[in-house]
């Protein structure tokens, strides 16, 4: 299972990818895994806001339907739209080409919150 160092986790199996101002947010391989083949991703509009901790939108797998929480306060600037047409991309590439959203991170969130790459292993017994 990948463990990309260079990202920031949350409990809820979210990560993002830090560049600048700048977030980069999906779901983690291991939340990927547990859902199983991704049917639908339900993402939110371009330039919507949320506090850290909201829940920015919903993935139906075969198995289940799961909110997606934001790892960080922000604003939406990108949203992948490749994930209308070919969901599974998140079961193929979760941290390459199957990121869900980009957000203008909030100068006050706490990415202090969010946790290191051994922490995420720890938290999923790996």
């Amino acid at each position: 299972m990948n463990f990309p160092e260079n990202l920031k986790y949350t409990k809820e199996h979210e990560w993002i990818k830090i560049d600048g101002e700048i977030g980069t947010i999906g779901i983690t391989e291991f939340a990927q895994g547990e859902l199983g083949d991704v049917v639908f991703v339900d993402l939110p509009a371009v330039g919507k806001n949320f506090e850290q901790g909201a829940t920015f939108g919903t993935i139906e797998a075969v198995k289940a339907v799961s909110d997606l929480y934001l790892p960080i306060k922000g604003e939406v600037v990108e949203v992948n739209q490749n994930l209308n047409s070919t969901p599974e991309l998140v079961n193929k590439s979760p941290y390459e080409n199957g990121w869900m959203i980009k957000v203008k991170i909030s100068s006050d969130s706490n990415i202090n919150d969010l946790l290191d790459v051994t922490s995420y292993k720890n938290l999923i017994g790996k």
